[in-house]
């Protein structure tokens, strides 16, 4: 993955309510004195409002967004998390949470952002993705048409929590966000007190395989960085996440997690995954396959998405790589 930007944004703060008396004569009776009525002072509006995006970029808000176009499935998620689904008119076709998304109209479809679809949404502001996932060319034609992009890329469990803040401070949800993020913390530090002390496996969790080919978690990836806090020592590929033939046999892994097994039904069943994971050449050797360890894994969108759910997948590697520390396996 391409090097992360500390995410630096600013909130400018509302002012207190404040209150004049006008002073007034002492009483001559046992009447109570009137006392001056309170006028409190009008909040200053939080915007315009500048905020640093992930890819270092300087973004500024005039005003509260009422038109949202997110352009990855994980800014929706946040967006929704913020109870501000009703904001979104525009998102991509592999959007699937939560399900009222169904209903907004796609404006990326096979991972293509179609600009005259972004436009037409009237957006005033748009949720990109870093890392090329939303491409700089696509980004750099929306910022030339006058929209407002907030570019989000992050890499670990902390940033996801910044980028919530983010977007919650874009929105005006500043309270919504804190609850939010405290509670995932503390599911997190739940999980990770599961598998505390744990013998940890070297693990392959399987992306994607064609033809020899294997991408797992990338050197120093949010995938990776995810499989160590779940109580495993993941087998990384280069940083794109490719595996050579040659390394995985070197490697020799005691766990496989086949992530490929949410999107193939023939991986799905136990036995069907070990025997073609031992049909591959040169696996039928590992010690995982050996073992009969090889797990179909069936979470691979809430482990990969960088969004509120993350703790969702965290919970589920952990579980698949140490049910023992886990009451049931629901």
């Amino acid at each position: 993955m391409a090097p992360y930007r500390p995410l630096v944004f600013l909130v400018p703060m509302c002012l207190a309510l404040a209150a004049c008396a006008s002073p007034v004569a002492a009483p001559t009776s046992g009447t109570a004195a009137p006392t001056a009525t309170e006028s409190p002072t009008e909040p200053e509006s939080a915007y315009p409002l500048t905020l640093t995006d992930d890819a270092g970029r300087q973004v500024v808000l005039e005003s509260a967004p009422e038109r949202i176009v997110s352009l990855a499935p994980s800014n929706t998620e946040i967006v929704c998390a913020l109870d501000a689904c009703d904001l979104l008119v525009g998102v991509t076709d592999f959007d699937d949470y939560p399900p009222e998304v169904a209903e907004v109209d796609d404006v990326v479809i096979a991972a293509a952002v179609d600009v005259e679809r972004v436009v037409a949404a009237e957006p005033d502001l748009v949720l990109a993705a870093g890392n090329e996932l939303t491409p700089s060319s696509v980004i750099e034609q929306l910022e030339e048409l006058d929209l407002t992009i907030l570019v989000l890329y992050p890499e670990t469990l902390d940033e996801i929590y910044a980028d919530i803040e983010l977007v919650a401070a874009a929105l005006g949800r500043d309270e919504a966000a804190d609850g939010l993020v405290a509670g995932m913390r503390d599911r997190v530090a739940e999980i990770t007190a599961a598998v505390d002390g744990v013998e940890r496996p070297l693990t392959l969790y399987e992306v994607f395989h064609a033809e020899g080919t294997t991408y797992t978690a990338g050197e120093g990836s949010f995938l990776a960085s995810l499989l160590e806090l779940a109580g495993a020592e993941p087998l990384t590929g280069d940083a794109q996440g490719l595996l050579a033939p040659e390394e995985l046999v070197a490697a020799d892994p005691e766990l496989i997690l086949l992530g490929a097994a949410s999107y193939d039904p023939s991986l799905a069943d136990a036995q069907e995954a070990l025997d073609t994971v031992a049909g591959r050449a040169g696996w039928s050797d590992l010690r995982a396959v050996r073992d009969g360890r090889v797990v179909p894994y069936l979470e691979d969108i809430v482990t990969t998405r960088p969004g509120p759910r993350i703790v969702d997948g965290l919970e589920a590697l952990a579980r698949a790589i140490h049910p023992d520390r886990f009451e049931d396996t629901r």
